[in-house]
């Protein structure tokens, strides 16, 4: 049966006009995403971009102004059943210090890839004017950044 997968992603820039992103292995694929993630039953939009940041990130944020909503078809990457609609909003915090991120994308221990059903992610800042489309490996994420970058004339 065929579902929607509704997603929540956050847009995090910090002082230093850098953007948050994820780098991810899931399932033997590596990906750079913007944090966030699954929506859960009975959770609002921004309660679950919060829920996830403090997940992912160890940081509690505020969930501000709605950014985009997918406006046209996907299938996730992952479940050829199911329908992604993703949801992304600005996102501000205080603490943007304190978030642990490497400095390289997928920097990974080989004890963290090692098994290829499972999952590891690190945290990563990208400078604005370094930001393109083709850091992004989620089509939905690539729509989300191009926005972004027109926004930011870079």
């Amino acid at each position: 049966m065929a579902l929607f997968n509704v997603r929540v992603y956050g847009i995090l820039i910090d002082d230093q006009q850098r953007l948050l992103v994820s780098d991810e292995f899931i399932r033997g694929s590596y990906i750079t995403k913007l944090p966030g993630g699954g929506l859960e039953i009975g959770e609002g939009t921004r309660d679950g971009l919060a829920r996830e940041f403090m997940e992912e990130a160890n940081l509690q944020v505020t969930v501000g102004e709605h950014f985009y909503t997918t406006d046209f078809f996907q299938i996730s990457a992952f479940n050829n059943k199911d329908q992604i609609i993703s949801i992304y909003y600005r996102v501000f915090t205080d603490n943007t210090k304190n978030v642990i991120a490497k400095t390289k994308a997928f920097d990974f221990l080989p004890e963290e890839v090692a098994d290829n059903n499972g999952t590891a992610e690190h945290l990563r800042w990208i400078p604005l004017n370094e930001l393109k489309e083709g850091h992004m490996t989620l089509p939905i994420d690539k729509v989300a950044v191009k926005m972004l970058l027109n926004e930011h004339k870079f």
